[in-house]
């Protein structure tokens, strides 16, 4: 990522005028000046405009078999009194468009669902994060699609018995401007790639597939040839390993659980319960507990915004909030949560920097960005070693979650026994079964080794999806419940 690209503030809100307002005859000052006038009757309203390029590209059998675009633009108002909202959204950027969703706002002295609220904190200035470069336009189709050529070659000499590789490269450029009645203003650019690839290998009379993945917010000079090699190898290696692997043990054992992307069951099973939303409508086994012991002595979790490069990360969030640091929980005790400006203000608390919607056509809720729980003292083999019989999962292909109660089953589509303390055979047919607030307090070791995720995670609430990031070090949980076909 070349820091050279990067723009000052001020240079990428004057180029989100230019791009989303100046082609409309609009400028911030003049919608601005809308927004507050139209928000009286209402305790606060907000504008989000963008705009959103995309392109993807399909590789399947040796040749590209699709590829599509899209260049998206519009913009969406909402208005706020006590806990009830209107919002509106429109996919045309113009005068009369922003005119005729003002009426939104102006219907908020109808609300009813008084509640008395804190005010809202204005936040600083956004300092932008990512360089200022759209990676649809910054490589060509050629480019592109040798990239994809080189996923399947790669996995193809990885093992002889793969017969087919499928893989999806996507860029996307963001752009957008938020204005809010209390005068703020903020503007953040948001590039974003991601390359998937499965290999599907043939053997034993029967076939498996397996996944690699990755990707940054950076353009798709990000793919080199170390990052697409181990995209391919990775989902070489985990069908071969499918294909030669036994049955899963079941029943009730310790869980060794892997580096990076298995912080995805802390994401589902933990991390949803510490939005805020549903903790201020007491829906989560978390809610009230600020300041309680919820998790074992050494467990920390964090949600984090402001990491370089990472497909969670912002500038600012979608209420121009920047993109922040949250300890969620510390050493074991529960001590905040993700919060929106919305539900900030009714839980009196402060924004966090999780105010996040898909587009602007959705209003924004409380989502996380990138969440884990940071190194322990543990080294890995310690960790493995202390386990007589168990399991070591270390990658997951799905899942459901109960977020109201953090019941949680997932599969895993990478794990191995454990036997006398060592890494055994591999299996397939694990299902790890358990609830995140009970599982917290069963971590009793945590790895040295953290890692995030690749970067291709994408996280789902209400129907709306974003762009996350997960991660965690090895650890293990002493007890869970796995379901497989084995003994």
């Amino acid at each position: 990522m070349n820091e050279n690209n990067k723009l000052s503030a001020e240079s990428v809100l004057q180029k989100a005028e230019a791009e989303l307002l100046a082609p409309a005859g609009l400028d911030i000052g003049g919608v601005l000046s809308r927004l507050q006038e139209s928000a009286r009757g209402a305790d606060w309203a907000d504008v989000y405009l963008q705009r959103r390029v995309c392109e993807s590209w399909r590789l399947e059998d040796g040749a590209v078999k699709t590829g599509a675009y899209s260049d998206d633009r519009g913009m969406g108002l909402r208005a706020i009194r006590g806990e009830t909202s209107a919002f509106a959204g429109s996919d045309i950027i113009s005068a009369a468009a922003l005119d005729e969703m003002r009426q939104v706002a102006q219907t908020a002295k109808t609300f009813g669902g008084e509640m008395k609220a804190g005010k809202i904190a204005k936040p600083p200035s956004v300092a932008p994060r990512f360089p200022a470069i759209d990676p649809v336009a910054a490589a060509d189709a050629d480019d592109k699609i040798k990239m994809l050529q080189e996923i399947d070659r790669i996995a193809r000499a990885a093992d002889s018995r793969v017969e087919n590789v499928i893989a999806n490269l996507t860029a996307a450029y963001d752009i957008v401007l938020v204005l809010r009645s209390d005068g703020v203003v903020a503007a953040d650019i948001r590039p974003l790639v991601r390359m998937n690839a499965s290999a599907i290998i043939c053997g034993n009379k029967r076939r498996e597939s397996g996944h690699g993945g990755g990707g940054a917010r950076a353009d798709c000079n990000y793919f080199d040839e170390l990052i697409l090699r181990k995209i391919a190898e990775e989902a070489a290696e985990e069908a071969a390993q499918k294909l030669d692997a036994r049955p899963a043990p079941a029943g009730q054992m310790p869980v060794v659980l892997g580096p990076g992307w298995a912080g995805i069951i802390l994401h589902e099973a933990v991390g949803h319960g510490l939005e805020g939303d549903f903790n201020r409508k007491r829906q989560s086994a978390f809610s009230g507990r600020i300041g309680e012991k919820v998790a074992a002595e050494g467990v920390t979790v964090m949600d984090s915004g402001d990491i370089p490069g990472r497909r969670g990360s912002l500038s600012c969030d979608d209420e121009g909030t920047p993109g922040q640091a949250t300890t969620l929980i510390e050493n074991g005790v529960l001590c905040g949560y993700m919060q929106d400006v919305a539900n900030a203000r009714l839980m009196h608390s402060a924004a966090t920097g999780n105010g996040r919607r898909e587009s602007f056509a959705h209003p924004p809720m409380p989502r996380m960005t990138n969440t884990f729980m940071p190194a322990g003292k543990y080294a890995p083999q310690e960790i493995i070693a202390s386990v007589k019989e168990g399991l070591y999962a270390e990658n997951f292909s799905g899942g459901e979650v109960d977020i109201t109660n953090g019941n949680f089953v997932f599969v895993a589509s990478r794990a191995r026994r454990i036997q006398n303390g060592k890494l055994g055979e591999t299996v397939k047919g694990a299902t790890i079964i358990g609830n995140g607030p009970a599982i917290m307090p069963l971590v009793s070791m945590v790895g040295n080794d953290f890692a995030l995720d690749s970067g291709i995670g994408t996280c789902g609430k209400n129907g709306q999806w974003v762009p996350v990031g997960v991660g965690q070090p090895t650890i293990k949980v002493d007890s869970l419940n796995v379901g497989g076909e084995g003994g």
